[in-house]
């Protein structure tokens, strides 16, 4: 159990269940896209933990870069996206991945993999290390590659925060 901001959390996914997770997600990317060069586009802050992992287990000559998007504050979503960091790398003609932390409601990445295509990018994939299927808005963003599967509750952990804290914990907490 943890505390922050005058909330509780408990344990709900050990750092050993996120990396087997991540394990399985490599392998499927190094997988499908053997033979190319794909370039992965991290979103920070949250993704940050589970690009570091899954870089480390790509065997593909590849590239990434990163972005910074924001449509939470606290516990909700904004409904908005704000690009704060914007890409700085030309995609066109290119196989790019997209680095997420959660796919939640799927309102950031409707918005950034809308425009990674009209930037040109010659295909557009995700990889997300959290998934809430029964939250998404958007089937298009359905993650193609994601780690695990969760129930639509508030978490913490592994790259997720709360207010930009709780980052640097190595497993995901639920709010209970």
């Amino acid at each position: 159990m943890v505390k922050y901001e005058g909330m509780e959390f408990a344990e709900s996914i050990s750092a050993n269940e996120i990396q087997e997770a991540v394990n399985r997600v490599a392998t499927a990317i190094n997988a499908d896209y053997a033979g190319r060069e794909p370039l992965f586009v991290c979103v920070l802050n949250g993704a940050f933990m589970y690009a570091s992992d899954l870089m480390k287990r790509i065997t593909l000559p590849c590239e990434i870069t990163f972005v910074r998007m924001k449509s939470y504050e606290g516990t909700e979503t904004t409904g908005k996206v704000n690009m704060l960091i914007p890409l700085q790398v030309d995609v066109k003609g290119r196989d790019v991945i997209v680095i997420e932390d959660i796919v939640d409601t799927g309102i950031t990445m409707h918005a950034f993999m809308e425009e990674l295509r009209k930037m040109g990018a010659k295909s557009v994939e995700l990889t997300s290390m959290l998934y809430k299927p029964e939250s998404l808005r958007y089937e298009d963003v359905k993650p193609k590659y994601y780690g695990l599967a969760i129930p639509p509750a508030f978490i913490i952990g592994y790259g997720l925060d709360i207010n930009e804290k709780a980052r640097n914990l190595a497993s995901i907490y639920t709010k209970v």
